[in-house]
Order: C-alpha cells, then sequence, then structure tokens
C-alpha cells in the first residue's frame, strides 16, 4: 500500500461510472482510499465535515466530483489545507461546461486542482502524482505506467505501418 490516502467525494451517486476510472487507478497503484456521497447545496454540513475532518482522518488528497453548478469542491476546498482535485462531470443543458467553470474558476485562496471534464480517471493519476513525491514505490509505479503507455503508442504505431504497408500507401 502507499503512504497516503485519498477520499473521494461524489456530489451524486450518478457520479459514480465516471468515477470508476479513478478507483480502479488508485486499486492499481495500491492507494487506499475512501468515497463518500455528500452535496455541496443538500448535504453541506456533511461536506464540511468530511473536508474539515480529512487531515485528521490520514488522508493527504481530496478528489471531488460534481456536475453542473458543481461547487462541491470550491467548498471542500474552502475548509481543509488538503490539496483537492475536481472533477466536473458531464450533464445538464451545458453538457459539463457549467461544471467545469464553477470547478476550475476559484477565487483566490481556495484552488482547485482541476482536470477534464469526466476526467475522473486523471484526477486519480493526478493524487498519485502528489503522493509520489514522499513515496519512492509509487514513484516507480507511476515511470512504469509512463512507460507502458509509451509502449502502447509505440506498438499502435508499428501497426499503423504495416496497414499502409500492406494498403500499398
Amino acid at each position: 500500500m502507499a503512504n497516503g490516502k485519498v477520499l473521494v467525494i461524489m456530489g451524486s451517486d450518478s457520479d459514480f461510472p465516471i468515477m470508476e476510472g479513478c478507483f480502479k487507478i488508485l486499486n492499481k497503484f495500491g492507494v487506499e482510499y475512501e468515497v463518500h456521497i455528500a452535496s455541496a447545496h443538500r448535504t453541506p454540513a456533511k461536506a464540511e465535515k468530511l473536508s474539515k475532518e480529512a487531515k485528521g482522518n490520514g488522508f493527504s488528497v481530496i478528489i471531488a466530483a460534481a456536475g453542473l453548478a458543481a461547487h462541491l469542491a470550491g467548498v471542500i476546498a474552502s475548509n481543509t489545507v488538503l490539496p483537492v482535485i475536481g472533477v466536473p462531470c458531464k450533464g445538464g443543458a451545458l453538457n459539463g461546461v457549467d461544471a467545469l467553470y464553477a470547478t476550475v474558476q476559484m477565487p483566490t485562496g481556495i484552488p482547485v486542482a482541476t482536470v477534464a471534464i469526466d476526467g475522473g480517471s486523471n484526477a486519480a493519476i493526478l493524487a498519485c502524482q502528489m503522493l509520489a513525491i514522499s513515496d519512492c514505490d509509487l514513484t516507480n509505479k507511476l515511470v512504469d505506467y509512463k512507460n507502458e503507455l509509451a509502449s502502447s503508442v509505440e506498438a499502435k504505431e508499428t501497426k499503423l505501418q504495416a496497414k499502409l504497408m500492406e494498403a500499398g500507401l
């Protein structure tokens, strides 16, 4: 198990399909995590409690996923000194752009690192990179992962060149 834990807070259970990739990445890297549902608007006291108690409960990074108005990550960040990664989720009339703006446009003093719309997997990778600052084993796992990514691109290049030759192009 990696040093440090990640607290994942989803605004709704409807965010689960987006965040499933996040959980898979955290599992792949052996990072301990907990998942909770708390709404910035419907259960603000719970969101505040989770964020205020996170550091004392051994968490090192918080990932907050929400759609529509997407104030969850900002509410979480306003109540902790831990780094917060926001995941804006698709939904509503603006298909996630509103969630992106609400997550990324934070006032000075309340930063939220924000990944792409529906970027749960990238949020997990960023959390792992933050934890790896003080965890050599996790650093090595990330290096291996990046090498796997590069190898997969090279394998695709090889297949492409074979297709081009086969087609006489």
